[in-house]
């Protein structure tokens, strides 16, 4: 009767170790990340404010829009053997092939130091908000520049980053395991990110952000409420505009939606769009860039809105994103 006990304890213990054995097994494979998964932070295409920049496959960049001094336009037209841009609210941004990094300001009158860059190096990607520039480095750690009322440069102390997004007035990052850290203004909850996880791409708005899980689908900042994007699917690049946010699909088409209390100025309109491989969400009007190079933008419903940024749809030979 001993034994027959004992070889029933014995065989309740291996249920039990495979049973155990099995859920941890289990458990690593719901959070397995890899930082393989996150997309490139490098742009082609952008908007900040009204204002867009795209780089040409010659390391050359174009720019549209508002307020471009003929100084600045002068300055970004010498510009040569770029490999990224960021368009901020006030100016633009150029990331050189050698890791050192360029910009110009539209005004004197909007320096804030945010074009302080001139002494960066080993960078991989750089993003530009209203007024301050930031800057990811080769080891992982950012660099940041410009208006600091907010605190959002202060990304010192940030490590073991893979990704970087520049809103308005504050500053995102995703970490090599897929969360994701926030400085600066959080008045409307925008910071509100350490909860995320599995994240490969973020873009930080005017003020808000939205993620891109690893799986295609989106979350963001954003009450529910206020904009419902908990349906969206089979989403690989996410942009985050003034009044709306935009999605791009794996099968090139493009889907947008309103954030409540946003005018609607047409920036929308993307239902018809196809063959899209970039996309950037700006504060009236959304642009997106076609596999063959060329740029489609929403037609603005107000004439008094359009400052040049429309002229994007001449553009053409536009680099693909890597």
């Amino acid at each position: 009767m001993k034994n027959k006990k004992t070889r029933i304890s014995m065989i309740l213990i291996l249920f039990l170790t495979v049973m155990i054995s099995s859920c941890g097994k289990q458990s690593v494979n719901q959070s397995d990340f890899s930082a393989d998964e996150i997309k490139s932070a490098c742009h082609t295409i952008e908007i900040g404010g009204l204002t867009c920049a795209g780089l040409k496959n010659d390391g050359t960049v174009l720019v549209a829009g508002n307020n471009i001094s003929t100084n600045m336009s002068d300055n970004i037209s010498a510009w040569n053997t770029i490999v990224a841009i960021a368009q901020g609210g006030s100016h633009t941004v150029g990331l050189k092939n050698d890791g050192t990094v360029v910009s110009a300001v539209f005004r004197s009158e909007d320096d804030h130091g945010q074009c302080n860059v001139s002494d960066w190096k080993d960078i991989i990607a750089v993003s530009a908000g209203e007024s301050h520039t930031v800057g990811l480095k080769n080891d992982g750690s950012v660099v940041a520049v410009g208006y600091n009322t907010d605190n959002q440069c202060d990304v010192s102390d940030w490590k073991d980053i893979a990704f970087i997004s520049a809103g308005d007035y504050h500053t995102v990052g995703i970490k090599k395991d897929g969360t994701v850290i926030a400085t600066g203004k959080n008045l409307n909850g925008q910071c509100d990110v350490s909860k995320w996880s599995n994240i490969v791409a973020v873009s930080a708005g005017d003020n808000y952000t939205v993620g891109l899980k690893n799986d295609g689908t989106v979350v963001t900042t954003i009450d529910k409420s206020d904009c419902d994007i908990t349906d969206w699917k089979d989403i690989v690049a996410v942009s985050a505009g003034t009044y709306h946010i935009v999605g791009l699909k794996s099968d090139g088409t493009v889907i947008a939606k309103f954030k409540n209390g946003g005018r609607d100025y047409g920036q929308c309109d993307v239902s018809n769009w196809s063959d899209i491989v970039e996309i950037s969400a700006g504060s009236s009007f959304t642009i997106g860039l076609k596999s063959d190079g060329t740029v489609v933008a929403t037609q603005i419903k107000y004439d008094y809105l359009d400052l040049g940024q429309s002229k994007v749809s001449n553009w053409k030979n536009i680099q693909l994103p890597k």
